[in-house]
């Protein structure tokens, strides 16, 4: 899902980050029960449903994460291949979040490339190229190595949403090809497009056969089995309630403790530990999908012949591609005041057939909603908040691929290789000082005025 603060000095005290106050012995503790996964196409065709244990009594270990998704599985996992003990705990469920719920479309690079290039100069060059499809290599490296069953299939594709977007896309792939890449990519102008997909809604696009699409949550499952064979301590229904770095770092949920050397925040945690460097940085946007039933096999070939995952151009963008068994999953319609619409099936459905009318009479099996973590000059935000703790969020609608080179960054900066990590911690950011609710009202006010471009 594509999407296209000043930062303060890092955190050098060993002040103690709250998120509910300590509680004497005699004094209940009050959490939210966890939830179970979103009723979704992915939580209805899950192959591993391991249940992990909460977090009981006090351990000890070389690294907490928190946070069950891509971003804190991915990260132990590497943790865990370097040989550190690791300790994972997710409040929920491990894939709960948008890791497990959103258009499993694993695109090239990450967001906000031309902002570290302009910040960064040919150092922040070099990164962007050099990191590019890393994330496609940790994940197919994984696959294999763990034989997790997660439908990938080669092949994304970016759709001219306006005559005038070809203009960008053809540079796009000009750029591409100087730089070595255009065996795998391919340009494919308008009187072409229909042996591409079946629609005439689109004005021609380009190919990146190296990127693909999967089962997003099978994929997570599988990694967390994964870390759990070297000795990863995974902890679901483990919410944190209080966290403290420095020289005697420690996490503290309702029943547990975890001693670490260091901590490591993965992913969305920011609306409970909104503190310093993370205050005003992200903000969250809905998006939303369907999945049909399953398509006949003449229907799937005829509208999308390539089984490629497909992201229009237009900012507010429309997602879709094909599940392992025909399904059309179709997402989009971003959301940035996070008021979803009333009814999202009838919405999602009805632009689906704006641009496929063959699907008219399809039946939609499957209807969720997930939050995008967006920052505003869209560079994922990967540094410390104080030098044991770690974060990593606000990945733009590219987490799939963004997640597992963030998670490889902090790794390796843990165990003492800090080359990208720094320059990711050098990218200054733009906070908005107020809180989420009117920072969301801003963020849609501004959306507004590209969702009005889009469709001029």
């Amino acid at each position: 899902m594509p999407i296209k603060l000043n930062i303060d000095s890092a955190a050098k005290c060993d002040h103690k980050l709250e998120i509910i106050p300590n509680l004497s012995e005699d004094e209940p503790e009050s959490h939210p029960m966890a939830e179970p996964h979103v009723s979704s196409y992915y939580a209805a065709s899950v192959n591993d449903t391991t249940r992990y244990p909460p977090l009981e009594g006090t351990v000890k270990a070389d690294v907490c994460v928190i946070g069950g998704g891509f971003s804190g599985i991915s990260t132990a996992l590497s943790l865990a291949e370097k040989g550190r003990s690791v300790v994972v705990l997710e409040s929920n469920r491990i894939g709960w979040g948008a890791s497990g719920r959103n258009g499993g479309q694993c695109i090239a690079g990450i967001s906000g490339e031309g902002e570290i290039e302009r910040q960064l100069g040919a150092d922040g060059a070099k990164l962007v190229r050099d990191i590019r499809y890393r994330g496609h290599e940790i994940i197919q490296e994984r696959i294999a190595k763990y034989a997790i069953e997660c439908d990938w299939k080669d092949g994304w594709m970016e759709a001219a949403a306006r005559p005038r977007h070809m203009d960008t896309i053809r540079k796009f792939y000009e750029e591409r090809v100087a730089e070595g890449e255009g065996d795998h990519h391919e340009l494919i102008e308008p009187g072409n497009f229909r042996s591409v997909l079946d629609t005439g809604l689109y004005h021609g696009g380009i190919i990146d056969r190296r990127s693909g699409h999967l089962h997003p949550l099978n994929l997570c499952l599988g990694e967390a089995r994964a870390a759990r064979s070297l000795g990863v301590a995974i902890h679901e229904e483990s919410q944190v309630l209080e966290m403290q770095g420095g020289t005697k770092p420690f996490v503290r949920t309702a029943r547990g403790r975890v001693e670490a050397d260091q901590i490591v925040l993965g992913g969305d945690t920011s609306h409970n530990f909104e503190r310093g460097r993370l205050w005003g940085l992200q903000f969250p946007t809905g998006s939303y999908v369907i999945a049909t039933e399953p398509l006949s096999d003449n229907l799937a070939r005829q509208i999308n012949p390539q089984d490629l995952a497909v992201c229009d151009s237009n900012v507010v963008l429309d997602y879709f591609r094909l599940s392992g068994d025909r399904r059309m999953l179709f997402g989009g319609r971003c959301n940035y005041s996070n008021r979803d619409p009333g009814d999202i099936t009838g919405t999602m459905h009805k632009r689906l057939t704006e641009i496929f009318p063959q699907l008219k009479d399809v039946r939609v099996d499957y209807t969720w909603a997930g939050r995008i973590g967006i920052v505003l000059n869209r560079v994922p935000a990967i540094g410390r908040l104080e030098p044991n703790v770690y974060f990593m969020q606000g990945y733009c609608g590219h987490g799939v691929n963004a997640t597992h080179i963030a998670g490889e960054i902090v790794a390796d900066a843990i165990c003492g290789t800090t080359e990208k990590f720094d320059m990711f911690d050098r990218i200054r950011h733009t906070r908005l000082p107020i809180g989420r609710w009117a920072g969301n009202q801003m963020l849609a006010l501004g959306m507004l005025y590209y969702r009005l471009r889009d469709i001029m």
